[in-house]
């Protein structure tokens, strides 16, 4: 049987990188723009996060627009959206148009993750999913890697503006070959039949689908205390993963004295190495897990190592050494990213169907959101009161290590129609 959904999996990697190289875009010209328009430290910080707010706000939206009509053509509107605002960013005048081509790259941003949620749902087996989501979430570190040293050239080359219009314009080769190839499974044309009978068959596991009855909604799922323990997890890892998105290359010209340029490597190096270990996390979780252990939520297990990996960031104080720092930054942030990678598939390994894949994705990325919204804010205040990066790198540890113990705790339950309306907090038995 011939493996076409490769190509499936190259959808989903360059997804959420084209989505992160667009982000971390601002942080890389962040000095020469604070420079250019008399920003400080605290308007920086918000204008960080200011994507985070309408993103925040448009997840659970995209989640259902997803379930109801399906990922092709609003995964597409999502990736023009967000493409068109970076461009728009590189023709800003004022901070306040900056603000605003922000919150519009944050409302189609998005559309990402709950579709490549229900991409992975929809196409990929059980044993697979673990691989699946380390490659969805290895595109958002790949994406500041490649952004990072893209936009640091550019910058010093051409200026800021130019930076802004050509990682911007990626989007568009992207969408053409989305909107060539991409269908279900059921419709795909460049799988072959033998393939598409295992897909379909082995998506859950080999068990069917629980597809009786109404497809699950938001308040239902918020009846289960597996959903808390999902929710809770992602945003305390979303915090440390935000803390390195949005200040990481502040952190290196300020602290460390590095120029733009040195300051996108060392941004893109940790990145770059992430990308390759939390893949190997990803294979990891699918040859120790059965199908059965998927079932019943075994993965929370990888989550919680993978958290304690990220708290490693609360040594970062006592690092003089710049290549210490750069494997520091690379095993927090291969453990923030295979948490958060891990977590996604966790919450398929719980669902019932594929039907809920995409409200229930959009669901735990807007637990992630709610913390990384405050993670670039509170980094702003605490370098300007404190002058120092410390207590930021000290908070993001402490959040890790409680996201592991939330992980074990809380998300040992199957989201199952008929254990949703379980008290919250409910915490069972099962492996």
């Amino acid at each position: 049987m011939k493996n076409r959904r490769i190509f499936v999996y190259v959808f989903l990697f360059s997804l959420t990188s084209i989505n992160y190289i667009d982000r971390v875009a601002l942080s890389v010209a962040a000095q020469p723009i604070a420079h250019e328009f008399g920003i400080s430290p605290v308007q920086m910080g918000f204008l960080l996060s200011s994507f985070i707010w309408t993103y925040f706000a448009s997840l659970i939206v995209w989640g259902l627009a997803l379930d109801r009509w399906g990922t092709r053509y609003v995964n597409a509107a999502g990736m023009a959206i967000f493409s068109l605002a970076t461009v728009a960013t590189g023709f800003a005048w004022s901070y306040a148009s900056i603000l605003v081509t922000r919150l519009v790259m944050g409302a189609g941003e998005a559309s990402s993750y709950p579709a490549g949620g229900k991409v992975i749902r929809e196409w990929m087996p059980a044993r697979e999913r673990g691989i699946a989501a380390a490659t969805l979430n290895s595109g958002s570190y790949a994406g500041p890697a490649i952004g990072a040293l893209l936009v640091a050239f550019a910058v010093q080359l051409f200026g800021w503006r130019t930076g802004f219009i050509i990682v911007g314009s990626s989007g568009a080769i992207w969408l053409v070959f989305w909107l060539r190839y991409f269908r279900k499974p059921e419709q795909a044309s460049f799988i072959g039949e033998e393939e598409r009978a295992y897909i379909l068959r082995e998506r859950n596991g080999g068990a069917p689908e629980h597809n009786t009855g109404p497809v699950l909604s938001i308040g239902d799922m918020l009846k289960s205390g597996s959903i808390w323990g999902l929710l809770i997890t992602q945003g305390f890892g979303s915090y440390a993963q935000f803390l390195f998105l949005t200040w990481l290359p502040s952190y290196l010209q300020t602290e460390r004295h590095l120029d733009i340029v040195k300051s996108g490597y060392f941004t893109a190096l940790p990145y770059a190495l992430s990308v390759l270990l939390a893949l190997a996390i990803g294979k990891m979780s699918d040859r120790l897990l059965s199908p059965d252990a998927c079932r019943k939520g075994g993965r929370r297990n990888m989550v919680a190592f993978s958290m304690l990996l990220t708290s490693i960031v609360l040594v970062t104080p006592f690092v003089d050494d710049v290549w210490l720092m750069v494997a520091v930054f690379t095993l927090s942030l291969t453990g923030a990213q295979a948490a958060l990678a891990m977590n996604i598939a966790l919450i398929g390994d719980l669902l019932p169907s594929s039907a809920e894949a995409g409200r229930g994705t959009g669901l735990l990325i807007t637990g992630g959101a709610s913390f990384a919204m405050i993670a670039p804010i509170a980094t702003g205040y605490v370098v300007s009161i404190t002058h120092s990066y410390n207590n930021a790198f000290y908070i993001a540890g402490v959040l890790a290590i409680a996201g592991a113990l939330v992980a074990v705790l809380m998300t040992r339950t199957p989201i199952r129609r008929d254990t949703a309306s379980a008290p919250v907090g409910e915490v069972s038995v099962s492996a």
